[in-house]
């Protein structure tokens, strides 16, 4: 069993940043791939970003590359999710998710992960 716990979400205006994290607990981090996602009210969940076991590979969605960065610390158990020049239309709870896995590669597809966080909220005012 995995726990984990996202941190870092807040009310902020158009174009500041905001770096939220993830701790993981439980059994080995860097078993698993880790992604973030995120849902808006009235909307489907929605993959962000991935990041491979080892942090050697990563996927964006196209709408958010260059905006925003996935990276991870092995040792202290934890993903981040950079997002600089927020826009209002990030406003949403974000997700982070572990995917149990052999392979040293990100997946973008939901099903595949096997644990989820509780979620935290950002919101971006115009």
């Amino acid at each position: 069993q995995v726990q984990l716990v996202e941190a870092g979400g807040g009310l902020v205006q158009a174009g500041d940043s905001l770096r939220l994290s993830c701790a993981a607990s439980g059994r080995t981090f860097s078993s698993y791939a880790m992604g973030w996602f995120r849902q808006a009210p009235g909307k489907e969940r929605e993959f962000l970003a991935s990041i491979s076991r080892g942090g050697g590979n990563t996927y964006y969605l196209d709408s958010v590359k260059g905006r925003f960065t996935i990276s991870r610390d092995n040792a202290k158990n934890t993903v981040y999710l950079q997002m600089n020049s927020l826009k209002p239309e990030d406003t949403a709870v974000y997700y982070c998710a572990a995917d149990y896995t052999p392979l040293d590669l990100p997946t973008m597809r939901a099903y595949e992960y096997d644990y989820w966080g509780q979620g935290t909220q950002v919101t971006v005012s115009s």
